[in-house]
């Protein structure tokens, strides 16, 4: 493998890759989709990978002409325009939906509520970090609010019960805090061996994980997101469909930004005989559905029945544990 580049080449390829040499290397310094349309090529040429780089991607056309020119090595809008290029060919006309799971993005969505949430990290193909409720305290007001979503839903007198109810539960939360760190300083006094500063945030952290129960579902939270073109793709889709206007109005910020970092995965999102067929099927579903189940069983009363009911145990189950 040292032998197949030039001097020349290698001081084009190594900004690119970790290593030029070995089998086993990784892309850097690329945007996403110029990493993802190189792996699509990839499948369908017999090169190496460096050097279908190099004869594709690099230059504006390939070795020979630069060669010629004396052109410096670059990657430059050519490449891009080509990754863009065969995106659109191989995913949004051929329907290789594959290649959309070769470029990510790192999302951060901020002042979601907790119901949305829930919303963003229901597919489990992507990778989350969500703002701790135990770790970090809701007592503070920001402008003058506690940190909740008031839905654009509630109008008139609804909306200002809804405001008046919630504030209520944060100031009883709030009014709790300091009671419940006392509450744990007394019961567990520190170790004098203990450091201070490690005591006071194991306090503060039993105190907000035994209040967090308390907020509501419509606290507010920072999520942070890593995932495929393919992975966003789905997400929008159904995240266009939804009931909430929260949910959908985060789902127009979320494509803007992306398609800022991967155009090309996110063309057919909101195409409306490609991505609007799609969310229209699933809101028409979820409709459909609904007014199934409410003809179906609003009339019918369910049987008296226990919570939870153990039906089998192995006696010697913990044994059995312990001795593994």
């Amino acid at each position: 493998m040292a032998a197949e580049f030039t001097p020349e080449e290698r001081a084009a390829l190594a900004p690119y890759f970790t290593n030029l040499d070995g089998p086993v290397f990784a892309l850097v310094n690329l945007p996403e989709v110029v990493k993802g349309a190189l792996f699509a090529r990839y499948s369908r040429s017999p090169k190496s990978l460096r050097r279908l780089f190099l004869d594709e991607f690099l230059t504006a056309g390939g070795l020979g002409e630069a060669a010629t020119r004396g052109a410096a090595w670059r990657l430059g809008e050519t490449g891009t325009k080509r990754a863009a290029e065969l995106y659109e060919r191989v995913f949004v006309e051929y329907g290789d939906d594959s290649v959309a799971q070769l470029g990510g993005v790192h999302l951060a969505c901020e002042g979601a509520s907790n119901i949305l949430t829930k919303v963003l990290e229901w597919g489990r193909l992507m990778a989350y970090l969500e703002q701790s409720t135990r770790y970090i305290p809701y007592d503070d007001r920001p402008g003058g609010r506690y940190r909740y979503h008031v839905p654009d839903e509630v109008e008139g007198a609804l909306r200002a019960r809804y405001v008046a109810t919630l504030d209520r539960a944060f100031d009883t939360y709030r009014a709790w805090l300091p009671r419940m760190r006392a509450f744990y300083e007394a019961k567990y006094p520190r170790d004098p061996a203990e450091a201070e500063s490690v005591y006071r945030m194991t306090i503060r952290a039993k105190a907000l994980d035994t209040l967090r129960g308390m907020l509501p579902a419509a606290t507010t939270s920072n999520v942070g997101i890593y995932g495929t073109g393919q992975a966003y793709e789905q997400l929008l889709l159904r995240m266009r469909a939804h009931p909430l206007a929260e949910v959908r109005a985060y789902a127009d910020l979320m494509l803007t930004e992306l398609r800022r970092v991967i155009p090309a995965f996110l063309t057919r999102v909101d195409l409306p005989e490609r991505g609007g067929v799609w969310s229209r099927y699933l809101a028409e579903t979820r409709a459909a559905t609904q007014e199934v189940a409410a003809r179906l069983l609003d009339d019918g009363a369910p049987e008296p029945r226990e919570e939870v009911t153990l039906t089998d145990f192995d006696p010697d189950g913990e044994v059995k544990v312990v001795a593994a």
